[in-house]
């Protein structure tokens, strides 16, 4: 379960805000009544968040790809 999910917290763009620290984000705003940011996430939630991490940066790439390949076909 990463941040994202626990607070819900998103700004203007609907961007998650914060830092990062140890490997994941926390935003640190208190934005929901009684809500206290995690500090230590467990083993698990950390290999899964970075899983995602890497899957999100397997499809930019992807989309970097498909760029360069159609800019290649327009010259």
């Amino acid at each position: 379960m990463s941040h994202h999910s626990d607070c819900g917290c998103k700004n203007h763009h609907g961007h998650h805000h914060g830092r990062h620290h140890g490997g994941h984000k926390h935003c640190g705003c208190f934005c929901k009544p009684g809500y206290m940011p995690r500090r230590y996430y467990t083993k698990e939630e950390i290999i899964q968040q970075l899983e995602e991490y890497l899957k999100q940066l397997q499809a930019e790439a992807k989309g970097v790809e498909e760029r360069i390949a159609e800019l290649k076909k327009e010259t």
